[in-house]
This record gives C-alpha cells, structure tokens and sequence, in this order.
C-alpha cells in the first residue's frame, strides 16, 4: 500500500512525498512533485500526493506498477471505480454507504490527468493522449462577451468522467446566528470585568473569515503589520504573497489584494493584540510588526504561528459542544461572506476581487444560483410589478 509521506528536507520547508509498499520512493511521483512544488502551496502538494498515493496502490492491487507508464481509460475507470467501493475492490452489486463524494472523485481523477500530461510533456509517456478527447473541431457557442475571458478557447477533455447529481452543488452555508454562536463558543466579552472570557485568538480567527471572506490559509499567513487601524478612516487587512511562512501557509496563486472591514473587527483585533503583547511579555518573548498575528498562546512552541491541525482540533471542539451546523468547516465562512455580499446588492465584479478570485467567472459559477433565487422569487410577483406599470386613464 502506497502513502503520501510528510518531509522536511534539509532547507526547513515541510512537503510531501509518496512512498510504495515496500517503502520507497515512488520516483514518477516525485519527478512530477518537484517539477511543481515552488509553484503549488504545501497544501496542494498533500492534495497531489495522496490522490496519486490512492493511484500508486490500486496500481500494486492490479499488480500493474510496472506499467504505469502504459495504461489507458480502463484503468482509470477502473480506478474511479474502486474508489467508490471504499478502496476495496473495482465492482460491487451495491454501492457502500460511506461512498467519497463526487468532488473527492473529481479532484483525484484532476490529480491523475496532470500527472500524466505532464509524464507526456516531458518523458513521452503515451498515457495522457488515451485520456483525452481531441479539441473539438466545431467551437461551441459562445456569449457576446466571451472573447474577453480567456478560458473559453476549446480544449482537450477527459473520456473518463465523474457523475453530479444535478442541482446540489451550492456552497455550504452559515447562518448570522450560527457565526455569532460560533464566536461566542471562543470567547465572551464579560462586562463586569471588561475583559474576554474564553480563547480571544480563535474568535479572532473566525471572525476575520466571516467578515472578509478570505481563506484559512491566508488568515494564518497574516503578520501583525498587516491589519492596518483606520485611525479615523476604514480599516483593512493587506493579504500578502509570503513563501517563508513558518507553518507553511500561503496565499492561493500568490496575488496580493486588501480588503476593508468594520469597526467591531477592529476593536477585536486591538483587544487581541494587547493580549498577545502581554503574553509575549511573560514569555520573555519579543515580537514585533513582522511577527505572525495568529500564533499558540498557550501551548508549546510558544508564540509559534498557528497551523491549519490546530484549527481543524478547534472545528471539531465547537461541532461537539453542537455549536455550528454538525458538518461546518472553516471555509463555510467564505462562502457565507459572498453570498451576503450578494444577497446585499453588491456587484458581482466587486465581490470577486474581494474573494481574490482570478476571473470574475469563478464567482458567478459558486454564487450565480443567488441572484437567480432572488430573480425568481421576484417573478414570483409578478402582477405586483404589472399593476404598477398600468396607468389610470380616469374611467
């Protein structure tokens, strides 16, 4: 059985690698790592890893390792397949209960086609070519518009799909009760003393997601320099481009934006920055603007910059205190954020820099089902709207 294996290799950079059953290396694997880890996140490196990890051991099942570089679309088929009967075995009469989801399988299935198109790009593996349907030789349809956006050219596509059931993709989401409780389950303002009860650093954390909309992994990338106080203007938060940050986090496709917040956000962060100053202080800890702003308060390494494990054993603290939705994770904030944005009126253009979206297309395709609910709940009324188009003529 293959394994996705975290590393640290002598520059201090964490990262993964894939391993076989017998321990070693997987060196097709790692070629292709390599070729892209200065351009991925870490992350995505772990995403890659175990997806082709899950490759590397149906392989050994098939006993076909030694073919990797000569299969087709039966294996891959083969291969969704056995992911949907739990790692098990490629056929089943009944589906398993616990069967992954179809994104899981499409993420694997991404994973498997960019490995091997770039085995064919630089070794000549023939594999990627078996995968892939040609460019079709009449473009489809396009919009007025679409020449502006350069991701409608036509383009090769994989001969092995995964099925979605129609009609359930829309984001997850947080109500503004279920994000107050959420808050509230870190930390409580008390009034008698005027202080807060409970971890400010979490409710800090969440409420930065909440209100800006943005990533975990660029929350935890933020340096104190970077929550900027109005001092009588708006507050913001610069997300900034860093490779060398100590627990690895990045921001997605390394482009930098600013996002303006409240006040309630800013008062927040004051109070958790006059903690953290007195924390470092007991510590014997210096810090400084460039110090990162999230970090362990209370836990070794002291004042070390907070990782992602560490939130995920805060997620699952809150879902069995029954706070938040049973299944909620920290990215439902993102997508409660746009959708509020929307919901509010603000244009869609306005909401996918926000967002830090590349093309203003990504944002209409989560979050284009929000207008058209409310378009259609509009036209819902539609003789309240014709009634007032009519105009009295006096009889």
């Amino acid at each position: 059985m293959a394994h996705s294996l975290a590393v640290r290799p002598s520059n201090g950079r964490r990262t993964w690698t894939v391993i076989d059953e017998k321990y070693r290396t997987v060196a097709p694997v790692e070629d292709w790592l390599e070729a892209h880890r200065q351009l991925w996140s870490p992350n995505t490196v772990r995403g890659y890893a175990t997806s082709l990890a899950q490759w590397w051991t149906f392989l050994e099942q098939r006993d076909e390792t030694g073919r990797w570089g000569d299969l087709g679309v039966p294996a891959v088929a083969g291969f969704l397949s056995w992911l949907r009967n739990g790692r098990t075995v490629e056929h089943a009469l009944v589906e398993p209960e616990q069967a992954p989801e179809a994104g899981t399988l499409e993420a694997r299935l991404a994973a498997l086609i960019s490995f091997y198109r770039w085995q064919e790009a630089v070794f000549s593996v023939p594999v990627a070519g078996r995968l892939m349907r040609g460019t079709p030789r009449r473009a489809p349809a396009r919009g007025l518009l679409a020449h502006l956006d350069a991701r409608t050219a036509p383009a090769p596509s994989s001969l092995v799909r995964v099925r979605r059931q129609r009609h359930h993709g829309r984001p997850p989401l947080l109500l503004p009760a279920e994000i107050q409780a959420i808050l509230d389950g870190c930390a409580m303002p008390d009034t008698t003393v005027g202080e807060w009860v409970g971890n400010l650093r979490d409710r800090l954390l969440f409420a930065l997601l909440a209100e800006t909309g943005m990533r975990l992994g660029e929350a935890l990338g933020l340096r104190i320099c970077d929550f900027v106080m109005g001092r009588g203007s708006t507050p913001y938060v610069e997300i900034v481009p860093r490779e060398d940050n100590t627990n690895g986090a990045r921001v997605k496709m390394m482009r930098p934006r600013r996002v303006y917040v409240g006040c309630d956000l800013e008062r927040l962060f004051a109070d958790y920055l006059t903690h953290l100053a007195c924390r470092a202080a007991e510590f014997g800890i210096e810090i400084d603007t460039g110090s990162p702003l999230l970090v362990n308060l209370d836990r070794p390494p002291l004042l070390a910059a907070l990782r992602e494990g560490t939130v995920r054993d805060k997620v699952s603290a809150l879902r069995k205190k029954s706070i938040g939705p049973a299944s909620w994770t920290p990215h439902w904030f993102r997508h409660s954020h746009a959708t509020a944005l929307l919901l509010a009126g603000t244009p869609e253009w306005v909401v996918s820099r926000r967002l830090g979206h590349a093309h203003v297309q990504t944002t209409l395709d989560l979050y284009g089902w929000v207008r058209e609910d409310v378009a259609l709940r509009a036209a819902a009324n539609w003789k309240s709207y014709i009634s007032a188009w009519q105009v009295d003529d006096g009889r």
